[in-house]
């Protein structure tokens, strides 16, 4: 996978305690539970070439793997219920590291790095303890979520991220060597719909790192 420089839109570096929230992104209420300010089925997206061989059932997923911090709340909700929790769902994610490398494919072989799953909690809710990822050639920055229900496959997408929060963690520790990203959001096959549903919501600073919440609205 080659590293390209950065093209398109020179975003901007977000300050030290910046957040990016969209409308339709999930927002953290004082008893925990993480809700929508909108209640739509998140769209469908590929699962892509570098799904998981085996079931990693984990909360952190690092495997030692460097790169900033980010702490991943993922709500799972039913959209044909009013947005409710979806309890007892298994959610998995998987993601390529800072340097764009998968785990269990090519250069990854062998390894589970950056993959896992957990059970959604009686908020709807699965963390993950993770790193901001990488990139690789021809597509935006990234993580991969499959959603299944008694072991239905109920939902794959992708979550995206802030170009502007993206491009700054690029320029530190462990991603600046590669650089930037050549692929927008707007720039990416997968994403051509727009990414209004399934942008993240991220608060933190490229210096401690980020949380970022989720919302992955089904209809069961």
């Amino acid at each position: 996978m080659t590293a390209a420089c950065g093209g398109g839109e020179t975003p901007t570096s977000p300050s030290a305690t910046s957040t990016s929230t969209t409308a339709n992104t999930t927002t953290t209420t004082d008893n925990g539970t993480v809700t929508g300010t909108g209640c739509a089925v998140t769209p469908t997206e590929t699962v892509g070439p570098y799904p998981s061989h085996g079931d990693y059932f984990r909360r952190n997923v690092t495997d030692g793997k460097p790169g900033l911090p980010l702490s991943l709340t993922i709500a799972v909700v039913n959209a044909a219920s009013s947005c409710a929790p979806v309890s007892g769902a298994t959610v998995e994610i998987w993601q390529c590291d800072h340097q764009g490398v998968y785990s269990e494919y090519g250069q990854g072989t062998g390894q589970n790095f950056l993959r896992g799953a957990q059970t959604t909690d009686a908020q709807g809710q699965a963390t993950f303890d993770t790193v901001y990822p990488g990139w690789y050639q021809g597509r935006a920055t990234h993580v991969h979520v499959e959603v299944t229900i008694g072991g239905r496959s109920v939902k794959v997408t992708q979550i995206a991220f802030p170009e502007d929060i993206t491009a700054a963690v690029y320029r530190t520790g462990v991603y600046a060597a590669k650089g930037q990203n050549s692929t927008t959001n707007g720039r990416d096959g997968v994403f051509a719909d727009g990414v209004s549903q399934e942008l993240i919501s991220l608060s933190g600073n490229t210096s401690s790192g980020f949380s970022g919440t989720f919302q992955v609205g089904i209809a069961v």
